[in-house]
């Protein structure tokens, strides 16, 4: 790691984002590895189990612009801790009440939902520390949390078989509550955190083109992320016959990479440029997604493929929000919000079409497909409006490059 990078903001504020990330993001696609027990235990269909793990998605998603709202008010440290004593509480009750229905099943998807919405507190937390030109590594290390989900497929299958799915919903409290009390004593909000704006001046944003591409592109690359990471269990029971821990671990072995590269994605888009690197990363993921929507016969043919797709889009995590503060640095609150909802939405896209594809056509290619020919259009797009950020906004920031 450069010199100048250790020396530029506060160490333990990133270590305490990453680890509160990290455990939320564990939690919040917890149903995906333990999606074929549940689905077991209260018969669900392909449709269902797609809308189950697809649910703290969305949750996430719409639960991220309203603690972007408020980190923006009250400052991401206050309003993280606060979150977070709610999931650990709702995982108890749920634990403790039992879930026996599918509509319970939903119900714990919202509260799961608001782990997922960590990304609106850690991301600014750790931004607001940092200058420009290194944006990139700081916010691809804090989202490098984005590994909790790894943790998840890693370990909850055969927890599940081991104690009972429901026991492990409590379980899951137990790491939660010791990264919420490293955040309280580690973290630390920056003295250069913006003033709050009015609501209006947020919702001004909504108004402004660039803000509509980066929920775009996030909407892909991240929603890709989380969609593979919430429905990979299911989907290699499904279409590969595998045991329930044996796909979470090939799952976690997908997921691993995507995470992985998070920071990486945000260091090349520092040295490369943020545009140039997503016009690679959309380019492999569109090939990637198209080759497994073919329907590969084995395992062992399919996994490389998730890999390199998963690769791309971990990188273009990190790429997208080496852009965004550049371009929104004294509303990066509110934005962190609006991009991961939007985000979250990608993730509810693709873990639900592809429990609907499998239930109306036998296949989840059509799932697939689409979602390539998403990551085709976002490259389209970037390369149109890469000369307009060149020659306009990014002329602001001369120390970083677009």
């Amino acid at each position: 790691m450069h010199k100048g990078f250790l020396k530029a903001g506060h160490l333990p504020t990133l270590f305490a984002s990453f680890l509160y990330f990290d455990l939320s993001f564990m939690v919040w696609v917890l149903l995906g590895p333990l999606g074929v027990a549940v689905a077991s235990q209260l018969h669900l269909d392909p449709s269902h189990k797609g809308l189950m793990v697809a649910t703290p998605v969305l949750a996430g998603a719409a639960l991220r612009v309203v603690l972007g709202l408020l980190v923006d008010r009250f400052k991401a440290k206050p309003v993280g801790v606060g979150a977070q004593i709610v999931v650990i509480a709702g995982l108890i009750g749920a634990w403790f009440i039992g879930i026996d229905s599918f509509a319970g099943v939903l119900l714990l998807g919202g509260v799961l939902g608001l782990a997922g919405a960590s990304f609106a507190v850690a991301l600014p937390l750790a931004s607001a520390w940092y200058p420009p030109e290194h944006q990139g590594m700081a916010l691809g290390i804090a989202g490098a949390g984005n590994s909790g989900t790894v943790l998840a497929a890693l370990f909850a299958p055969a927890l599940a078989i081991a104690v009972g799915w429901q026991n492990v919903i409590g379980l899951a409290a137990i790491p939660l509550t010791i990264a919420l009390v490293i955040f309280i004593v580690a973290a630390k909000d920056s003295p250069s955190t913006p003033a709050p704006k009015p609501l209006a001046a947020y919702l001004a944003l909504l108004k402004i083109g660039d803000c509509w591409w980066f929920m775009f592109f996030y909407s892909v690359t991240f929603g890709g992320f989380v969609g593979l990471a919430s429905s990979l269990t299911i989907y290699f029971n499904d279409q590969y016959g595998l045991s329930a821990v044996t796909a979470g671990y090939c799952t976690a072995a997908v997921v691993f990479v995507g995470s992985l590269v998070r920071p990486l994605g945000g260091a090349v888009a520092d040295r490369i440029g943020g545009v140039r690197a997503l016009i690679m990363l959309y380019a492999v993921a569109a090939c990637a997604f198209a080759t497994i929507a073919t329907g590969l016969p084995t395992i062992w043919l399919a996994l490389p493929v998730f890999v390199v797709g998963m690769l791309a889009l971990g990188m273009g995590n990190g790429s997208v929000f080496q852009l965004v503060p550049q371009r929104f640095r004294r509303e990066i609150g509110v934005m962190t919000g609006l991009v991961g909802m939007s985000g979250g939405v990608g993730g509810f896209y693709l873990a639900s079409s592809l429990g609907f594809s499998k239930q109306l056509t036998g296949s989840y290619g059509p799932g697939f497909l689409v979602f390539a020919v998403l990551a085709a259009v976002a490259l389209v797009s970037i390369t149109g409006v890469r000369r307009r950020w060149r020659t306009t906004w990014s002329a602001l920031h001369g120390a970083a490059r677009v």
